[in-house]
């Protein structure tokens, strides 16, 4: 009897060791992941996830494939070129809902968007109420269409204030009365670079622009018939953002500059500093149900003012650019220090 027990015993170990190994061993499943622009800090949690294994972890063999002005990686995994994509604001979202066109948010690894508005200390600008009184306020096209229309429902804006922004602060610096646009992790770095002061920022999203940003975003169709790999893909991105911003990032940080070889060291630190400093990735809704949080509440506090800013008629169903599915599910809490 005790010789038969050990026999099972021994074969149940092999037989665990086995399912075990065969299972280390099976075929990791390929990925695309298309962000919205060239590698930076903005994108380290992905990353990340590449770098440390985190993907490898999930089953998953990642690509990551840079976006750039030249790039259009939203449009090549709407057609199925890409799995998934990393979107901006929830703006583009409720576009493609309004246009029809069947992809969805599966997860929003930023809480606030990092768009700011720059202006000069000590020029009567220092307060966001001020910067009605600039009628040099330099904005991009897409500035102008999307968060400056929120700006004039909410604040009063006009839109005899913007100037064109080219994407060069020489004109910013040079007129202490301009007010520009920018993002909070880049940008001041560039003007106190340049300019040696340091400028006043202005967060949108601690003034109401609600939206969440950095999203990931896939097909329906993946959403349906694949539930299991976007929850590996978004559990393992959420990981990825965990250990970016509390652990070590060397190896993530490598692979940005390997991907964006004009990216400093000196950025890359200062873009990680002003994350943690504005709660840009972990603040709010994350701090309880982890990074990439979502919710019906405030997806419907931001469609809301877009529709009294005039970009989206009040009847859409916005709900359809979203899911809670993949979400709220505390992944990774664990890994904050």
């Amino acid at each position: 009897m005790k010789l038969n027990a050990w026999v099972a015993g021994a074969l149940a170990v092999s037989l665990g060791w086995s399912a075990g190994s065969a299972l280390a061993q099976q075929p990791l499943t390929g990925v695309t992941f298309g962000t919205n622009w060239i590698a930076q800090g903005e994108h380290g949690g992905y990353y990340q996830a590449l770098a440390d294994g985190t993907y490898e972890k999930h089953g998953l063999k990642v690509t990551i494939v840079p976006g750039g002005p030249r790039a259009n990686n939203r449009m090549l995994m709407t057609v199925g070129k890409l799995d998934f994509y990393m979107g901006g604001s929830m703006i583009q979202a409720f576009s493609a809902v309004e246009k029809d066109i069947p992809t969805v948010v599966v997860a929003a690894h930023f809480q606030k968007e990092p768009q700011v508005l720059l202006s000069h200390p000590g020029q009567g600008f220092d307060r966001f109420e001020d910067l009605k009184r600039s009628n040099d306020i330099l904005l991009s096209k897409d500035g102008f269409a999307t968060f400056f229309q929120w700006m004039k429902a909410e604040f009063g804006f006009r839109d005899e204030q913007v100037k064109p922004y080219g994407f060069n602060p020489a004109p910013f610096i040079a007129n202490k009365a301009s007010v520009q646009q920018g993002y909070a992790t880049s940008e001041p770095l560039t003007i106190e670079k340049a300019a040696g002061f340091k400028p006043n920022v202005f967060l949108l999203a601690d003034h109401g622009f609600s939206t969440y940003s950095t999203t990931v975003e896939t097909r329906r169709e993946i959403v349906d018939t694949k539930p299991d790999l976007v929850q590996r893909f978004v559990d393992a991105s959420t990981i990825g953002w965990y250990n970016y911003l509390y652990g070590d990032n060397r190896q993530a940080n490598a692979l940005i500059k390997r991907d964006n070889p004009e990216m400093t060291d000196e950025l890359l630190a200062y873009s990680l500093a002003r994350m943690k400093e504005y709660g840009i990735v972990d603040s709010g809704d994350a701090g309880k149900h982890g990074i990439g949080a979502m919710t019906d509440a405030r997806m419907k506090d931001f469609f809301d003012k877009m529709v009294k800013a005039g970009l989206f008629k009040a009847d859409l169903d916005y709900t359809k650019a979203y899911t809670l599915r993949f979400v709220n599910k505390g992944v990774g809490l664990e890994l904050k220090k």
